[in-house]
């Protein structure tokens, strides 16, 4: 395969030279850091006073571990490591569970994100000829302007559509010969079966690839949209704490998400002892960014769940690489003392090719114990109306399902798009139970 690369000297540098980079960027880093009066005293008592006194890599481990929590304590302007004038940009999460968490940028931090976006982008095999439609919120969320910043650089013709609407996306897609999508994969099979609903010739429309990220989802998943949309995805992995997306994505050998390491450094760690784990072993990821002036963060725990490859990449990047997102330590649901993650659940569900696109997980309690239902569409070609081969189509949903997470759920068969649809992060659980037991 012909490889091709934004930046071929950082994207294949040598691993000495690469970690000699992040030695200098994470002194610096923690220069801006100790500007601000969160980092001045968490560093406090770790020997670490100024940029000097971090001689190796290692003396990362020293610097406690950052928190969503202690964004949001810090809000508005804890983390804020410049002066005020020379912030141009702020993106901040919806704050629906908390205080918001709120990241400045400067100048010279949109142009460093918006080339490691445009990294990502190129690393699919994408160039200036292909047509871009950003499907993805845009806003305080990062996920659509930074996206569109990165198509931009790379030289495509980019279209801000937008989520939702999907009679308007195919508009745009037929109008202007789009190859290119942004989107959830939860989306991505929502405009499958809408265009089959509203008999869109695929035929008619040149899409070749597609980008999904903002959620975890499984390989089965991605098997399936590039099945029914006959494209290629690739994964993708930001974050908004660590600027958005851009953070890690797929090359063309979809072997692994290359993490940018002259950008981020990044540890896999136990998230019960805090201990690093084995390579190939999965944890918690935890990214130090190298590449923002105006927020730093050092050692945040993003509560993702992944492990790193092993082997060298047939592209011939450097850069380490993490597997797909299997779910998040904070997403894992004890259902009669069983930890699950909505993840296995996906991927079984995904593996039977009479199940539809889209699916509910509900957790209630029925008396001492608690009841997990899960509620599937099935796929367009399953009759509702015939017993026999819906039932039995439940029952090997349900075995799979208990094979895969152990506990025993109920299943419930739906019709095609009967069930609720998210536009943006799918909502794929829901946790009835009283918050007190």
């Amino acid at each position: 395969m012909n490889y091709q690369y934004w930046n071929e000297q950082f994207e294949k540098m040598p691993r000495r030279d690469l970690e000699a980079w992040q030695l200098e960027k994470l002194r610096e880093t923690a220069g801006f850091a100790l500007r601000t009066p969160f980092y001045k005293e968490r560093l406090a008592g770790t020997g670490i006073g100024e940029p000097g006194d971090i001689k190796t890599l290692e003396d990362l481990k020293r610097i406690p571990f950052t928190t969503k929590e202690d964004l949001r304590r810090g809000f508005p302007y804890g983390f804020l490591s410049i002066s005020r004038d020379e912030v141009i940009r702020l993106h901040a999460s919806s704050g629906t569970t908390g205080a918001p968490t709120t990241i400045y940028f400067s100048r010279e931090d949109l142009a460093r994100w918006t080339g490691f976006v445009a990294r990502c982008i190129y690393s699919t095999g994408c160039n200036k000829t292909d047509v871009f439609q950003n499907m993805i919120t845009y806003g305080l969320f990062t996920g659509g302007l930074g996206f569109h910043a990165g198509g931009e650089a790379v030289g495509m013709l980019v279209i801000p559509s937008g989520p939702g609407n999907t009679t308007r996306q195919f508009r745009l897609m037929q109008d202007f010969g789009t190859t290119v999508v942004h989107a959830t994969p939860s989306f991505l099979l929502h405009v499958e079966a809408r265009m089959r609903e509203e008999g869109i010739n695929r035929d008619r429309i040149r899409l070749k690839r597609a980008f999904a990220g903002a959620e975890p989802y499984s390989e089965d998943t991605r098997r399936r949209i590039e099945e029914l949309l006959r494209i290629d995805v690739y994964n993708s992995y930001g974050l908004s704490e660590m600027n958005g997306p851009g953070v890690a994505f797929e090359c063309q050998a979809k072997n692994g998400l290359h993490i940018w390491e002259d950008g981020y450094i990044a540890e896999i760690i136990n998230p019960d002892t805090l201990e690093p784990v084995k390579d190939g072993e999965t944890g918690e990821l935890v990214l130090t960014i190298l590449c923002r002036e105006a927020t730093p963060i050092l050692r945040y725990r993003t509560r993702d769940l992944s492990a790193f490859y092993t082997g060298p990449c047939p592209c011939g990047r450097t850069h380490r690489r993490l597997r797909r997102i299997t779910g998040r330590t904070d997403d894992m649901l004890i259902i009669n003392g069983v930890n699950v993650f909505p993840s296995q659940i996906e991927e079984a569900i995904m593996a039977i090719k009479e199940a539809g696109n889209n699916y509910l997980i509900v957790v209630e309690k029925e008396g001492v114990l608690d009841k997990l239902t899960v509620k599937t569409e099935v796929g367009p070609d399953i009759f509702m109306d015939d017993a026999r081969p819906l039932n039995a189509l439940r029952e090997r949903i349900r075995k799979t399902i208990q094979a895969s997470i152990t506990v025993n759920p109920r299943v419930e068969l739906h019709e095609p798009g009967s069930l609720p649809v998210s536009e943006g992060k799918a909502l794929r659980v829901q946790d009835k139970r009283p918050k007190d037991l």
